[in-house]
């Protein structure tokens, strides 16, 4: 159970610590409120090391409920093949890499700490639910309970304006960015990657309320409400 507090979702971070720090303290996070993560904590941005110790640290506090990305699936399959973490590193891993790395040399999976892979394999999980919404990374098959999705529909399938979920519940989701810089809300669906690491922005939305609060790498904030994203 949830303790009382307000609910906010977090988009893809994408290692981009200084925004993820911005958009925590625009929203004035209280000890009784909760985030959820919805994954894409790491690769692409300049600082996966620092997101994901951040994040470590609001985890320990009880006070993040950190799903994983295509991008966490991504980091932790690097570790069973060359072919797989060359894979990963098409995608952004290099970076990840690179925020790991000791001075005068590349950076390594090894460089890893336990506590980070551990996080990202054990404690973030595939999806969280909540009696009004259903909170994933990439999407639900509208016709399948959580417990019987696809790898493929929670992490990977871009955005599509899919049906909503038979439960009746709103999803919110990011893995898809928004390129105009804002969520995009189709009533059953909310999803709100909105390009971090790509000059956008980072969003956190309070699920409640539709209020939300969007960051910049560069540390620029501004707010946020969901009525004015949906174009109304």
């Amino acid at each position: 159970m949830l303790e009382p507090g307000r609910l906010f979702a977090l988009g893809d971070v994408h290692g981009c610590l200084t925004a993820l720090e911005a958009v925590l303290r625009a929203a004035d996070l209280q000890p009784d409120d909760r985030v959820i993560g919805l994954g894409d904590y790491v690769d692409r941005g300049p600082s996966s090391r620092g997101v994901l110790d951040f994040l470590i640290g609001l985890f320990e506090a009880g006070r993040l409920i950190p799903l994983r990305g295509n991008h966490e699936l991504m980091m932790c399959r690097a570790r069973d093949s060359l072919a797989s973490e060359k894979f990963w590193c098409q995608y952004g891993g290099d970076a990840t890499l690179r925020s790991y790395a000791p001075q005068k040399r590349p950076g390594r999976l090894a460089d890893v700490p336990d506590r980070h892979w551990r996080f990202i394999a054990s404690e973030c999980q595939d999806y969280f639910e909540t009696v009004s919404h259903i909170f994933v990374h990439a999407g639900a098959a509208r016709d399948l309970p959580l417990d019987s999705q696809l790898e493929e529909d929670l992490f990977w399938r871009p955005f599509d304006a899919r049906g909503g979920h038979t439960s009746g519940r709103t999803i919110v989701c990011g893995h898809t960015t928004q390129h105009g810089g804002l969520p995009l809300d189709i009533g059953h669906t909310i999803c709100i990657d909105t390009g971090a690491y790509s000059g956008g922005w980072l969003t956190l939305l309070d699920v409640a309320t539709g209020r939300g609060w969007q960051a910049r790498e560069s540390g620029e904030v501004r707010g946020l409400e969901m009525k004015e994203a949906a174009g109304e």
